[in-house]
């Protein structure tokens, strides 16, 4: 009886090294492709990569330089812009504001940004801020359409959102985002502020591989809500933790924000029209269905994406942005394609 229990735990123990083995394998041949994808980038990737599976790392890298000028080489806790993948954190902070009961998202803003003289602030809501849907291009204009009937990307709805959340908190933008981070343990995670040196590196603009440094930032007081947070891969990737497994909204406030009531294509996406719920797109017509965003500008990209099912997190932040349209995010698109056709995805 001994006998046939030590030859038991012996095959067990030789199918959990065997599947542990294969697992590995698996993880090494998807580390291999990232590997040779930022190698041969063309243009050139000067940024940093991680990718985690249930909280813990399966990929971290760090290529080129924080500097071109001093040649100062970028390492895992480089601090970068992240630009509209900001956006996902205002939209946190306001529907933490919902929790409190102090908005409603289906209030006309002119409720909480009352110094609004324009007609349209007692017709559009705060959830077409959240997605979009608004139909606001400037200040000065009239709504491009009715609101709720469309979808027009930009920075202005996440900079009202930012005031919204400042008039109901009694505190400033900076100051919500910041305790937020300091709750999370997020140690490198703060609010843009041209007038301290927060130690963030350079961003340039690629023209044909010439890389200017960008010198003048779009991050002003008025868009920190849209635009204006620097982070690390580390900590966005803990970020991913603690909101898409229920440590900062309460479910059913979550579900609001990966709902989506409008739909918009973006190239990085797909060439088909996905979802777009608060901050966040809902992708559901690639292989696996999946959460994410994109940033640029300043002379920064930024990826953020997240994989409910298999619990995976994909985050690449790079510190130059090509001056072509179509190279946008060209090595972030080759290392997503390769995550979505690996096993790594797997529950």
């Amino acid at each position: 009886m001994n006998t046939i229990r030590k030859i038991s735990t012996l095959l067990c123990f030789l199918f959990l090294f065997s599947n542990c083995n294969l697992v590995a394998q698996k993880k090494d041949k998807l580390s291999s492709q990232i590997d040779s994808i930022l190698k041969n980038a063309s243009p050139v990737f000067n940024g940093v990569v991680l990718i985690s599976k249930k909280g813990k790392t399966i990929y971290s890298k760090a290529q080129g330089f924080e500097n071109f000028e001093t040649k100062r080489p970028l390492t895992i806790n480089s601090h970068f812009e992240i630009m509209s993948n900001g956006k996902q954190i205002t939209a946190v902070l306001i529907l933490l504001e919902v929790e409190k009961g102090k908005i409603n998202l289906n209030d006309p803003i002119k409720k909480y940004l009352p110094d609004l003289t324009q007609s349209w602030a007692d017709s559009v809501t705060v959830q077409q801020l959240l997605n979009h849907s608004h139909g606001i291009t400037s200040l000065q204009k009239p709504l491009a359409f009715p609101p709720g009937t469309d979808f027009k990307y930009g920075d202005l709805s996440f900079s009202l959102l930012g005031k919204i959340v400042a008039n109901t908190t009694k505190k400033s933008y900076s100051e919500n985002a910041n305790l937020l981070f300091k709750k999370l343990k997020m140690k490198n995670t703060f609010v843009y502020d041209a007038a301290k040196n927060q130690n963030i590196v350079s961003g340039y603009i690629n023209k044909n591989g010439v890389f200017e440094l960008a010198k003048n930032s779009k991050i002003t007081p008025e868009s920190l809500g849209a635009d204006g947070i620097v982070s690390t891969v580390n900590d966005l990737d803990l970020w991913n933790e603690n909101l898409h497994k229920g440590k900062i909204l309460r479910p059913k406030t979550y579900q609001l924000m990966i709902t989506s009531k409008i739909t918009s294509q973006h190239n990085f996406f797909g060439k088909e029209k996905e979802g777009y719920g608060s901050g966040i797109r809902i992708i559901q017509k690639e292989t696996v269905k999946y959460l994410g965003h994109t940033g640029l500008g300043d002379g920064f990209s930024s990826v953020n994406l997240y994989f409910p099912e298999s619990e995976t997190t994909v985050i690449i932040l790079e510190n130059q942005m090509n001056t072509e349209p179509n190279l946008f995010y060209a090595s972030e698109f080759k290392i997503k394609n390769a995550v979505l056709n690996s096993n790594l995805l797997n529950p």
